[in-house]
């Protein structure tokens, strides 16, 4: 006799990164308290992601809490496909540093976080920022939350840069060391397969969709 809760849950993740804000064009950090809407090129590079994935069946679309992830997948959405909000999919809070423009000061600031990022300081922050464990541990939260669902076979996640490269090291047993080993630019996207055990990144980074303009 099958019994189908025997059966490994699979599910198939779409991953992309937000389209483009004035923010992001002019080099300046956004971060998590940084609510920012996509400028028009953002705009332009959402509808070309719908265009191109508009026949694939999501069951369901999570995007975080800031306003610029629901923009860049709101055309599913008025497909009528359910959406849940997860604050855990948040970009990394930058701090102080948020809605500056760069100086030769907070770029040295920013190299030297970097720095203590890739030599394992994963507790170091910015005065009101997050640090890189404390966004794993809000998206492991998250991710909980989204593979508990084993009936959404399919789903497309809108999240952020930095925190889009800390997700993808978690789904890949990566440590979180090697964060920048995944690019991120505007509306990107990583598909990623669960089988049952273990993510594997089928598509790395895919911006065709952003050159059929």
């Amino acid at each position: 006799m099958n019994d189908a809760t025997s059966e490994p849950m699979t599910k198939i993740l779409y991953i992309v990164r937000h389209g483009q804000t004035d923010l992001n064009k002019r080099g300046i950090i956004q971060g998590r308290g940084m609510d920012t809407d996509l400028n028009d090129e953002g705009r332009r590079q959402a509808a070309l992601f719908f265009d191109a994935y508009k026949t694939v069946p999501f069951d369901k679309i999570y995007i975080s809490a800031l306003k610029r992830t629901q923009q860049s997948v709101q055309g599913f959405i008025d497909l009528g496909i359910p959406y849940e909000k997860l604050p855990g999919l948040d970009e990394l809070g930058w701090g102080i540093h948020e809605g500056k423009t760069a100086t030769p000061e907070n770029k040295a600031e920013f190299l030297q976080i970097m720095r203590d990022w890739m030599e394992g300081k994963l507790d170091e922050k910015f005065e009101g920022g997050e640090s890189p464990n404390e966004v794993k541990a809000r998206q492991l939260e998250a991710l909980k939350i989204i593979m508990s669902h084993p009936e959404e076979k399919t789903v497309l996640i809108c999240m952020h840069g930095r925190a889009l490269r800390l997700l993808l090291c978690i789904l890949t047993n990566k440590p979180l060391t090697e964060m920048d080993s995944f690019p991120h630019q505007n509306l990107v996207l990583y598909k990623v397969i669960y089988d049952g055990m273990k993510y594997e990144i089928v598509d790395f980074n895919n911006s065709e969709h952003l050159k059929h303009a």
